[in-house]
């Protein structure tokens, strides 16, 4: 029988580097929108999880020139309605009392909303201290079995991960899905990285491949808050994990279609350990650079949505667009300087992003509404774009130069310095805002970064092995040429 022209079109293309690229974007995009949809949608979770018992009419307190009035409203969070006990005393009281708030987020106590800083911030970073554990273990497993196991893997538990989050009815099974989320993660990331640093030994080839592919994780992070407020603000909690669910499914059969899953032969040459990948000091100093970024960054993540609450009275949707400007410039920027940072030098590219980033998060508090944080929002998306389109690879041309090019070892260092960032900005962002308030917290994080941007100079230039550069020398004198430019 014939084949028909999808099903050769499919045989041919099948593990090229342009369909595992594709892949290995969507398979970021799907991770990165089941990781950010959560972030508007905690902080008022937990808290109608507080008020479980009280959600249908709360009492507000009157004035102590009113309280000797014979009156007293009660004004219902559900129906959005102030009930007047005496109508015949309305007219003494104090036009504050007299009418509904307009947002109910006004009402909302602050007590409350300081102590969720921990509470959420220790959500969000489960993930990523998880991730932090099982990265090391990832790297093993693809320098045995190669990239295209571990990615479907990480298919599988995230899909499980977005069930338990779509009929999670408590904090601890949020939790406990945000954990098996980190795992999947893991293997998502490591193996797609690699895999792309493999099937990419060009160094100019490899950093625009990079942007692209870093482009889904952008993509993901720019629809997944939006998409996840809008969701539960007119639908419910259940149904933004519930579609992603079923997106996920598809990006698992187009992985099962494109991906070969050969038999994974191992190089002949042992991979670098990772303590030698460690000691490497221009490797520490370039995940240095995405652990600070990802750190300051990850404050955000816990602390903005409930400092809006605080001081905007925002509704649940606008803490999702809050993050829109950044997600935005992010996708942008990842494509864009993964070109450019070629050009101008990437050590300059993550040093001016660090500085952005710096400036960025030190003008969020002066903001006043949801429109005044479009401006630093935008600097942060800039920034992060810059330096992850740069540090990405930096890295592989780094373990090229000075170590055998096994690369499940490297990108597991890279997602680890990425884990530690994100992990301790949302839990240490959180109990530092709620101690000294987040405009310190934004300071701080931000003058961090402008300390650290330095320290990318050493990336200018960095020397190759001498037991390489001769192998580079004598078997690949166009890899040497490409290095020797950039």
């Amino acid at each position: 029988m014939m084949e028909c022209s999808p099903c050769r079109w499919l045989k041919e293309k099948r593990g090229s580097r342009d369909v595992v690229l594709v892949v290995v974007f969507i398979t970021l995009l799907m991770d990165n929108m089941v990781f950010t949809v959560v972030v508007p949608i905690i902080p008022s979770f937990l808290y109608g999880i507080e008020h479980k018992n009280g959600n249908t009419t709360v009492g507000l307190t009157a004035s102590s020139s009113a309280s000797k009035v014979s009156f007293a409203s009660i004004y219902s969070l559900y129906e959005n309605t102030t009930i007047l006990s005496d109508q015949s005393n309305y007219k003494g009281i104090n036009n504050k009392t007299q009418e509904a708030p307009k947002n109910s987020s006004c009402d909302k106590e602050t007590s409350i909303l300081q102590h969720e800083n921990i509470q959420v911030g220790l959500l969000i970073s489960i993930k990523t201290i998880v991730q932090l554990l099982v990265n090391p273990i990832v790297g093993l497993i693809t320098n045995r079995v190669g990239f295209d196991i571990p990615l479907f893997a990480g298919f599988i538990i995230l899909f499980f991960s977005t069930l338990i989050f779509a009929f999670a009815d408590s904090y601890w099974l949020m939790f406990l899905a945000r954990s098996v989320q980190g795992a999947g993660s893991s293997l998502s990331t490591v193996a797609g990285l690699g895999m792309l640093a493999q099937i990419y030994p060009d160094d100019y080839e490899r950093g625009k491949a990079m942007g692209i592919a870093l482009g889904g994780l952008a993509f993901g992070t720019i629809i997944g808050p939006p998409f996840g407020s809008l969701m539960y603000n007119f639908v419910g909690k259940a149904s933004p994990f519930l579609v992603l669910a079923a997106l996920t499914l598809l990006c698992g059969a187009l992985q099962l279609c494109m991906l070969r899953f050969d038999k994974f032969v191992p190089g002949s040459i042992p991979p670098t350990s990772y303590l030698s990948l460690l000691k490497d000091p221009y490797i520490v100093v370039a995940g240095g650079a995405l652990c600070i970024d990802y750190l300051s960054f990850g404050v955000l993540d816990p602390t903005l949505p409930i400092w809006m609450l605080e001081t905007m009275c925002s509704s649940d949707w606008e803490l999702g667009l809050a993050f829109l400007p950044s997600s935005i410039v992010y996708l942008l920027c990842t494509n864009l300087f993964g070109i450019l940072s070629y050009k101008m030098g990437r050590w300059l590219c993550a040093l001016v992003g660090m500085i952005i980033m710096g400036i960025g998060l030190l003008s969020v508090p002066l903001a006043s509404s949801l429109f005044g944080l479009i401006g630093p929002n935008v600097a942060i998306g800039i920034a992060l774009g810059m330096v992850d389109a740069s540090i990405m690879p930096i890295m592989g041309q780094l373990v090229d130069l000075r170590h055998t090019s096994a690369y499940g070892g490297i990108y597991t260092i890279t997602e680890i310095a990425i884990c530690m960032g994100y992990a301790l900005g949302p839990l240490c962002g959180g109990a530092i805002a709620e101690a000294i308030g987040f405009p310190w917290l934004m300071m701080i994080s931000g003058s961090l970064c402008i300390i650290y941007c330095p320290l990318c100079l050493l990336l200018r230039n960095p020397p190759a092995k001498e037991e390489k550069m001769a192998i580079l020398s004598q078997e690949c004198p166009m890899e040497t040429k490409t290095y020797t430019d950039q």
